[in-house]
């Protein structure tokens, strides 16, 4: 790809998702775009990108969007969030929601689902503790194609084998095939909606919980600047954010601060009350 094929592709996937691409990542771009390359009838990654400067296209600039952002995910990724979710923030917010009964969590670049319906089977697991509560789980991803895969909560034996208790396998999953399904009643409990991080979030309404997990590592600092005031501005005065074990806030919001609870939650700095270390 030429120097200048590859600027362009740069600054678009940067203006579009915040995603930074480096010099050292210029191997993602022939590996993810060639096939999109290939697709579209070109034989190389220039000739689509040169036929983008001729003639501008929605619809495949959005493509070279979605192929170039990780979509990395697994059920109960490092167990230590959704075990403290389980056990400490759902109780907590159950004795301080008592009058509204309702709690909001979000899920902001949910990729392929398993981080939205492993929240979903915690809360569908508490049965009568919850019982009369409604408790929204809203997942957004920037991509359309990942957002209709974790849809249809299809996936596959490696899938299910990586984080998944077996408890809940058998509990809230189907066999189909060669692959596994999540049950209708779970998948029922998400919804799932297409959000661009960059864009502000007032319209999903405010959250009781946030989980934003090794997403800022792939943007620059300005952006991870904006992005946690976007969901700081969403986040209840008492609500937690849980950002991945090698994320940080630090230098970057003096709003949302550390609790002891465990590495990578965060509450707003004048919170009253959350979850422990207060």
């Amino acid at each position: 790809m030429t120097s200048g094929n590859y600027d362009y592709i740069r600054d678009m996937v940067k203006e579009r998702s915040g995603l930074v691409v480096t010099p050292d990542k210029t191997y993602l771009i022939e590996t993810r775009l060639a096939p999109v390359a290939r697709s579209h009838g070109f034989e190389t990654i220039d000739e689509m990108v040169e036929d983008l400067l001729r003639q501008p296209n929605e619809a495949l600039t959005v493509e070279v969007t979605e192929a170039l952002n990780t979509h990395e995910s697994l059920f109960f990724r490092d167990h230590a969030p959704f075990d403290l979710f389980e056990k400490k923030l759902l109780p907590e917010l159950i004795k301080r929601r008592d009058t509204k009964r309702r709690i909001r969590v979000w899920c902001a670049a949910c990729s392929s689902g398993q981080e939205p319906y492993s929240l979903a089977m915690i809360v569908d697991n508490m049965g009568q503790k919850l019982g009369g509560w409604s408790v929204d789980i809203v997942a957004t991803d920037i991509s359309h194609a990942v957002l209709k895969r974790a849809q249809d909560g299809l996936f596959s034996q490696f899938e299910v084998q990586r984080g998944l208790p077996v408890q809940y396998l058998v509990k809230y999953f189907t066999q189909d095939g060669e692959y596994w399904r999540v049950n209708q009643t779970i998948r029922d409990r998400v919804d799932f909606r297409p959000f661009n991080l960059l864009n502000p979030p007032r319209t999903l309404g405010t959250f009781d919980v946030v989980f934003c997990r090794n997403v800022l590592i792939y943007f620059d600092i300005e952006t991870k600047t904006r992005v946690l005031s976007s969901i700081r501005g969403v986040l209840a005065d008492d609500g937690v954010l849980f950002l991945g074990s090698a994320e940080s806030t630090m230098g970057l919001s003096k709003e949302l601060w550390p609790v002891e609870a465990g590495r990578g939650v965060y509450k707003h700095t004048q919170s009253p009350s959350s979850i422990a270390g207060d």
